[in-house]
């Protein structure tokens, strides 16, 4: 689940903006043009070959009965934990929206497994759950304030509350559809984005806008680990702070 960073072809059949499905996007890509906000392969792509999956994770949007017992992608360029991140870009699948598609297929595989629903829990406890989301709450809402009032009506560290709180309902409604490995991306340094570094400097005051959110998403993990039985929640990041490996 989550952003720009995950999507492989979801919004492909949205009205929006934020659709990549046409060159050069995927110019390094054996398929060409899918949907994938890359030139080739992106962040889902490759946690599957790492985990020993021979073939990418299906679009949700795409999938049929076959994929959904090997995985499925709910990722959506422009998503948000909060809705109304990226209304200005048009459709998009937020995170609510995406835990809702989850829900159906929870419902599917439960049909699938001869509507056994103990045997469907088993196996949904046993999956590996990915969610990189929060990028857009601030490039696409928080740092737009000729579209957003956010910025105005909070400070840094009030909206990163307001985020974490919000994403904390929304893990918990991750686990009480079965998901007990979850793996959370915390956010980049969105000042060394092209979009706002000048090409040899990042942007410090974006960062610092930003880093409220990653202070608070480890004890957010760390709540849930200690609330949720069996709950295997993992913080990962986009970038190492040294040169230790930044996966905890």
């Amino acid at each position: 689940m989550g952003d720009s960073l995950i999507d492989n072809g979801n919004n492909n059949f949205l009205i929006t903006t934020t659709k990549c499905n046409y060159s050069p996007y995927g110019i390094d890509y054996p398929a060409g043009p899918t949907g994938r906000f890359s030139n080739a392969r992106n962040i889902a792509d490759f946690l599957a070959e790492f985990l020993g999956f021979q073939k990418p994770i299906p679009p949700f949007a795409t999938a049929n009965h076959t994929d959904i017992l090997r995985g499925l992608n709910y990722g959506s360029g422009g998503a948000g934990i909060l809705d109304q991140t990226a209304a200005q870009l048009g459709g998009r699948i937020s995170l609510n929206r995406q835990l809702q598609n989850h829900g159906r297929t929870v419902s599917k595989i439960t049909l699938l497994l001869g509507l056994n629903a103990t045997r469907a829990r088993e196996y949904l406890n046993k999956c590996l759950y990915i969610v990189n989301i929060g990028n857009d709450d601030y490039i696409n809402n928080y740092l737009m304030p000729h579209v957003y009032p956010t910025s105005t009506l909070y400070t840094p560290d009030q909206f990163a509350e307001i985020l974490i709180q919000q994403y904390s309902q929304q893990l918990r409604t991750l686990y009480g559809y079965g998901a007990r490995k979850i793996a959370v991306f915390g956010l980049g340094l969105l000042g060394c984005l092209p979009v706002y570094a000048n090409g040899t400097a990042c942007v410090e005051s974006i960062n610092s806008v930003v880093q409220p959110f990653n202070n608070r998403l480890r004890p957010l993990i760390d709540t849930l680990n200690t609330d949720l039985p069996d709950a295997q929640f993992n913080l990962l990041e986009h970038f190492c702070r040294d040169k230790s490996f930044s996966l905890r």
